[in-house]
């Protein structure tokens, strides 16, 4: 474990960042646009660990600050949606995110991201000017098994904001060895409210949407790769969601 790891471990510090971070962005969030969360009362139920959350991506950031404030909400036993934000007085710090190594160590702001809970991820690598995907290493799956025994993790499979971009076999692998809760999460209007990093208002008064599925019931016996079906399907980001919803036919205009 690097030292800027064992940092971010805190949760201390992570709950002032989280509290900083959250007073910052709740306006965007919830006034200036509008914040829809459905499924949320499904989140009371679930343990305090070993549970993962697969997401279809739209920003770098805004997704992410989103789910945090939404599992704050859920702390103070909020059930449907997050109200004012008084649960940054005492956040759910006992949350991890997966990112790209590459995006969060870009600056010194996505550097104090990583204190969030970032469990950074080395998922690409260039050569000849050209970014090329490449599987989960070794160290970086034994990163998110360790983080999923004590907290909730999120990870965007596609590893892209692009829409329907193909998903990543480490995300199923993990699946496969861990067995934890995989709980599908949908949202929408995030790219139309903000930039590709999600910190610059592009619209506002946009409807932004996030819907918690049922957790997955996944075979013992599935290989990673009806694994990785099941998790693109379930987040609609598999080829027979491509063209169904409007929010997709727009994102492609």
């Amino acid at each position: 474990m690097g030292k800027w790891d064992k940092v971010s471990e805190s949760d201390f510090l992570r709950g002032l960042v989280y509290a900083l971070v959250g007073i910052v962005t709740y306006p965007g969030i919830a006034i200036l646009n509008k914040l829809e969360v459905r499924g949320m009362e499904r989140l009371h139920a679930l343990p305090k660990r070993n549970v993962l959350f697969v997401s279809n991506h739209q920003t770098y950031f805004a997704d992410v600050i989103t789910f945090i404030h939404i599992f704050c909400a859920v702390k103070w036993r909020k059930k449907s949606g997050i109200g004012l934000p008084y649960y940054l007085l005492w956040p759910f710090t006992r949350v991890r995110f997966v990112a790209a190594e590459e995006t969060m160590k870009s600056n010194w702001l996505t550097r104090f991201f990583c204190l969030a809970g970032a469990i950074t991820v080395k998922r690409t690598w260039k050569s000849n000017g050209q970014e090329t995907r490449r599987g989960l290493d070794p160290g970086d799956t034994r990163k998110i098994t360790r983080a999923l025994e004590k907290n909730w993790v999120i990870t965007f499979p596609q590893g892209t904001t692009k829409p329907f971009a193909p998903g990543r076999k480490g995300t199923a692998f993990i699946i496969q060895q861990t067995r934890p809760i995989v709980v599908p999460v949908v949202i929408s209007g995030f790219w139309r409210a903000f930039n590709k990093k999600g910190l610059i208002f592009k619209k506002r008064g946009i409807k932004l949407t996030v819907t918690f599925k049922e957790p997955l019931q996944i075979s013992e016996t599935a290989s990673v790769e009806e694994i990785l079906d099941q998790v693109m399907d379930a987040i609609e980001q598999s080829r027979s969601h491509m063209m169904k919803g409007r929010h997709h036919v727009l994102a492609n205009t």
